[in-house]
């Protein structure tokens, strides 16, 4: 019993960092129909900035405490990439996606290698904040105090981008230009304009999970981003792309099915066993790969 409960823990606060790793590129591809293979780049970027920050810091400082303004910094310098990459690369190729997806491979190519050259390809180490590295006593069961946090953030995230899409005028806004551009120019509303703010909003989301997947590895590397974006792919796509509820429940499956695979079969098992979940999916509902509502 002790070991099922942290290994269940354990799974949804995986699946926690896969959902915040995943819900920028829904929400980018499914109200955008922008497929971006440079989110790993805005993943990496965030871990590096948080890692920067924190080192910049004054060492008298507490580690939660640089660790904050780490937080604050790395949503910053994901939503000015995701900008910057929405205006100069993607608003001129909307409507052609095979050069989408070339200029975002390019670029996520091109990030690993300048992360390389400028810091080296081996891992740094991350400083962790005492409580973070701690346990607590739940069920007889010694479970990791991190994972309370990555499960406490991904809901609030969560909830905080369904109530924008669902509750605000810009949510309005972009989800009726997402079903008529046209009708919604001719109202006098920038349209291009919207979609960059969406953009910004997955670039923040994808460099807070750069981020909190440093503390959960306990390194930044240029290779990190990329590891995550390949769950982050499998995550939405068994979700459902474009859909954020979906999303959010195929992260949690994700992460329970490859650590319960890992414990009772063998270690390197859980892989294994996510890539067989996703093939199941598309089997049994390859409806899954042409979108459906956030």
């Amino acid at each position: 019993m002790t070991d099922f409960v942290l290994i269940m823990v354990t799974g949804v606060g995986l699946g926690a960092l896969y959902f915040l790793a995943a819900s920028g590129l829904s929400i980018i591809y499914g109200l955008m129909g922008v497929l971006n293979f440079a989110h790993g780049a805005f993943m990496m970027a965030g871990s590096y900035a948080g890692w920067l920050t924190m080192g910049a810091l004054p060492g008298s400082w507490s580690v939660a405490t640089r660790l904050l303004v780490a937080v604050v910094v790395a949503l910053a310098v994901g939503a000015v990439i995701g900008l910057l990459v929405e205006v100069v690369l993607i608003r001129p190729l909307y409507r052609h996606h095979i050069q989408q997806v070339l200029v975002t491979v390019g670029l996520a190519l091109a990030s690993v290698a300048a992360a390389q050259g400028i810091w080296g390809a081996d891992p740094r180490t991350v400083e962790k904040p005492e409580w973070m590295g701690g346990t607590t006593l739940v069920l007889g069961a010694r479970l990791p105090n991190d994972r309370f946090l990555f499960i406490l953030v991904a809901v609030a995230v969560f909830l905080g981008l369904l109530a924008l899409l669902h509750y605000t005028r810009l949510g309005l806004i972009i989800r009726a230009g997402v079903e008529n551009r046209t009708m919604v120019e001719a109202l006098g509303i920038n349209v291009h304009r919207t979609f960059t703010v969406v953009f910004a909003l997955g670039g923040a989301a994808a460099a807070l999970a750069g981020l909190l997947y440093s503390q959960y590895a306990g390194t930044v590397s240029p290779a990190q981003g990329g590891s995550l974006l390949i769950y982050a792919f499998i995550v939405v796509v068994i979700g459902g792309m474009g859909s954020l509820v979906g999303t959010a429940v195929a992260a949690v499956a994700v992460g329970l099915v490859q650590q319960l695979a890992n414990f009772y079969a063998a270690s390197g098992v859980g892989d294994l066993s996510v890539v067989l979940l996703l093939a199941l999916v598309l089997l049994l509902r390859p409806t899954s790969l042409k979108g459906a509502p956030a």
